[in-house]
């Protein structure tokens, strides 16, 4: 077993955990409202089949107020631990879902401009689905467990065929969320809702390195009777540096960052047009 295989899966214990969890809770459901009326007994309702058990799935889901009475019950005796886990599955998400790509530590799936980073039970998403067959949508429900995010065993898949731009409009909300540190790794409150402010790092400080640049940069001058390149090449390096320096100096003055970087690209064009009017022969 490899580390990826090892990461994007729960271990077997948790996973025996879960699924010892989520059937007594559907368990309680069918009893409560007689769905499958010749389940008598929580060892039998756990060898019903999938579609069986949908049905008292679609039934958990319509009514939270199931969850707060298997918690309060506790039928089948478990920790307070345990009921923790199952009174935190009230936060759910269901519905409609890409998955985009497999990581090392989960499957990446997206829900509207939400992006979900999933693990698998007893086995990871990418055991169950061939990396050709992505994106992929998919219906499930996604639950909290133990601070990661896991699907409820269940998932349905849809024979559709995305095209290019829809495939790179995936991939771009997948990197938006990755470089803004958005990715939802986990649905209890407290943890979801502090993923985004991560503990600042303490980042190397390059005002007197970009300084130095900056000044040297100053000093590019192209003569008279210099390559036609050089006066381009030079404005491009200065308008990089000035676009660096409010990147790294002042990153929150969008404004002022996306009119240097206007700059870079006249520059880059600029060049460009020299270099390709340039008979090098």
């Amino acid at each position: 077993m490899d580390l990826q295989e090892l990461i994007m899966k729960l271990s077997e214990q948790d996973a025996e955990l879960f699924l010892d969890l989520m059937w007594a809770l559907q368990y309680f459901v069918n009893q409560r409202l007689n769905i499958l009326a010749d389940v008598s007994s929580l060892a039998n309702y756990t060898k019903c089949s999938a579609k069986e058990k949908h049905k008292v799935r679609m039934a958990l889901y319509g009514d939270k107020t199931l969850i707060d009475a298997f918690v309060q019950e506790n039928p089948q005796n478990f920790s307070k631990d345990s009921l923790a886990i199952v009174s935190n599955w009230k936060n759910y998400i269901k519905g409609d879902f890409q998955i985009e790509r497999f990581l090392k530590r989960y499957a990446v799936l997206i829900k509207n401009d939400e992006v979900y980073g999933v693990l698998g039970l007893y086995q990871g998403l990418e055991e169950l689905i061939h990396r050709s067959h992505l994106p992929l949508h998919i219906q499930t429900v996604l639950l909290p467990f133990k601070g990661t995010i896991v699907y409820d065993g269940l998932f349905q898949t849809f024979n559709i065929t995305f095209g290019g731009g829809i495939k790179q409009r995936l991939k771009e909300t997948y990197l938006r969320a990755k470089q803004n540190q958005r990715i939802i790794e986990s649905l209890e409150p407290v943890q979801r809702g502090s993923q985004r402010k991560q503990p600042a790092k303490a980042m190397k400080q390059w005002k007197p390195e970009l300084r130095k640049l900056a000044d040297t940069a100053g000093k590019l001058r192209a003569g008279s009777k210099d390559p036609a390149i050089y006066s381009p090449a030079f404005r491009l390096v200065k308008a990089s540096i000035e676009f660096v320096q409010l990147a790294v100096l002042d990153s929150t003055d969008v404004d002022s960052m996306y009119t240097a970087l206007k700059k870079v690209e006249r520059a880059l064009r600029k060049s460009s047009t020299v270099f390709n009017r340039q008979d090098y022969r």
